[in-house]
């Protein structure tokens, strides 16, 4: 690890204007900053240390919550507002990491997580994300934990997190704190990006730019369900994940709201499935039209192939349960 300065700013605004300045990384819990840093895959010149600001509460938003920044994964998974109103986005927690790392783990630092492409933690190994214009390793090489939409011949990497599939299902707002003292509200749908031609940028943050924290709309009626396949029961990250909340009238879909991870450099979410399934009686055909949807030019990378049928069954799977329909 390369030596860096350590700053414990006495406001966030303080912090927000010292970065944009000088450069460096805001830290928290840590837990993959600091692996990253361990590695030299990520080599700040200094790091901002927030956990001293008023960001660890869940409050009332309106007829919703917000979640501060600071509040940690088990924190946030155990309140009994999110477990009663948002069972998808504290399922989605629970799937995610060790009881430890989730003491640890916040709300921002969660979502703003890098991905675990093998090649981006190998600093011997060319990385786009990790060095730009070097190339991307894992194009030609072992992929099997790799994109299947979203993704460019500059770099197939996945989002890895759980929490945030959760609220693209939900809709949530993402709070933050510029620089120059205004505040921004971003879809969390916007938030974070897809490579492109630049696979260093991982979401919408600018220098300055601090999460604050994130507002979750008022609760939806339905069904709310977390599905993650992984390759172990205990820790291990998603091949393919699927956050649902589907509302039912009578023998129809009234309306779904459905997010995908492990499938893309960003959670996936196609709105063109809700509108498919909207109105519709549940059953296997519907089921395969939003697969059909779903996979609509996804790409197999010679490892990561067995990702397509596995989306497929585990949406098919959630949709079922969520609806009681098809077989």
């Amino acid at each position: 690890m390369k030596p860096f300065d350590y700053i414990r700013p006495e406001s966030l605004e303080y912090a927000a204007q010292q970065q944009q300045r000088d450069g460096g990384r805001f830290i928290a819990g840590g837990t993959n900053l600091l692996d990253l840093m361990k590695l030299e895959v990520e080599t700040p010149e200094r790091l901002f240390d927030l956990n001293r600001m008023p960001m660890a509460q869940i409050e009332p938003e309106g007829e919703g919550l917000r979640i501060g920044a600071l509040v940690s994964n088990n924190a946030c998974a155990a309140d009994p507002r999110v477990r009663r109103d948002y069972p998808v986005l504290s399922r989605a927690i629970l799937a995610g990491a060790t009881f430890q790392l989730r003491n640890r783990a916040t709300t921002a630092g969660n979502l703003c997580q890098r991905t675990r492409c093998y090649y981006f933690y190998n600093t011997a190994m060319p990385c786009n994300k990790r060095e730009p214009g070097t190339g991307c390793s894992a194009l030609n090489g072992i992929n099997r934990i790799h994109a299947i939409l979203g993704a460019s011949d500059q770099c197939i990497a996945t989002y890895p997190g759980d929490m945030a599939v959760a609220l693209y299902a939900l809709d949530a707002t993402v709070e933050i704190l510029q620089a120059s003292g205004g505040r921004r509200h971003v879809p969390v749908r916007d938030f974070h990006r897809l490579p492109g031609d630049e696979p260093e940028k991982d979401n919408v943050l600018e220098p300055g730019d601090v999460i604050t924290g994130v507002v979750l709309p008022p609760p939806p009626q339905g069904v709310q369900l977390y599905r993650k396949v992984r390759e172990r029961s205990s820790y291990a990250f998603a091949l393919v994940s699927v956050a649902a909340v589907v509302r039912m009238d009578g023998e129809r879909i009234a309306e779904a709201s459905l997010a995908f991870g492990a499938l893309a450099h960003k959670p996936w979410h196609d709105p063109r499935i809700e509108t498919l399934l909207a109105g519709e009686v549940p059953s296997d055909a519907v089921f395969d039209k939003a697969a059909d949807l779903l996979l609509e030019g996804a790409e197999d990378y010679g490892h990561n192939g067995y990702k397509i049928p596995l989306a497929r069954r585990t949406l098919k799977e959630v949709l079922r349960n969520a609806t009681g329909g098809g077989q």
